[in-house]
């Protein structure tokens, strides 16, 4: 996967994202304090929100481009997009959330996550037929990110999966999503404020600060262990790494 983001601005009223960067890897975390635009570089990328100004490009298909005023749709670009909320039909059971996903797997690769190989993965088989108000917060985190699955997409983007979890389920599902990251050919941008989150899945860490990128690099480079606890290394003025 590269995914190429050039000279991409986002305004919301006296805030701006203002972000430059090449990813690559099966699993780039984006780190930062609250506010510092994580969630709308998310939804940017997802299509639903528009550039004021850049150009996104996954895989050599231009997603974006202000330029020549070209903004795919979110259904033409084929990325699965799990918010904070979840967005899942409270009135549908945990299957025909799964379902649902079908509409959108138009053009699906041969590759594509299969509905079996999802529910098995993710072991969704016991609560197909319980209504998503009868599910955990664990197990709504798994049939929302088994749907994104089953919508075929080319990139996956996770918006704090685990902020509001407890501890324990917070394992539980991290080991999900290592299973994901393991199992599926889909590459994934994952949003979240905890250093342990990053520590468990990235490939790279980006830090945004104030809709800045200010830091990135690999895990070894960008935390540091504290006593029973992960943080963020914080690096010098000027050392961040270069965007490719």
């Amino acid at each position: 996967m590269k995914l190429e983001i050039e000279h991409l601005r986002v305004t919301l009223g006296r805030f701006t994202l203002a972000v430059e960067a090449t990813l690559s890897q099966p699993v780039t975390v984006v780190c930062g304090p609250s506010g510092a635009g994580k969630t709308t570089l998310l939804e940017t990328l997802a299509g639903l929100r528009r550039a004021d100004e850049g150009r996104i490009r996954l895989d050599g298909e231009w997603l974006a481009d202000t330029s020549r005023r070209l903004h795919l749709p979110p259904p033409r670009r084929h990325v699965g997009y799990v918010p904070q909320d979840l967005a899942l039909f409270p009135n549908l059971d945990a299957g025909a959330n799964l379902r649902f996903a079908r509409r959108r797997r138009d053009g699906a690769s041969a590759s594509a996550p299969g509905e079996d190989e999802v529910i098995s993965v993710l072991e969704l088989a016991d609560m197909l037929k319980r209504p998503v108000a009868n599910l955990s917060g664990g197990e709504r985190q798994r049939v929302a990110l088994g749907r994104a699955l089953l919508s075929a997409p080319r990139l996956l983007l996770l918006d704090e999966p685990l902020a509001a979890l407890d501890p324990e389920l917070r394992e539980r599902l991290l080991d999900y999503l290592r299973r994901v990251r393991d199992h599926f050919a889909v590459p994934i941008v994952y949003v979240t404020h905890d250093a342990r989150d990053a520590a468990a899945l990235a490939g790279e860490i980006l830090r945004l600060e104030v809709g800045r990128v200010v830091d990135r690099g690999g895990p070894q480079e960008m935390l540091e262990p504290d006593p029973g606890a992960v943080r963020l290394r914080r690096r010098p003025p000027g050392a961040l790494a270069p965007a490719e």
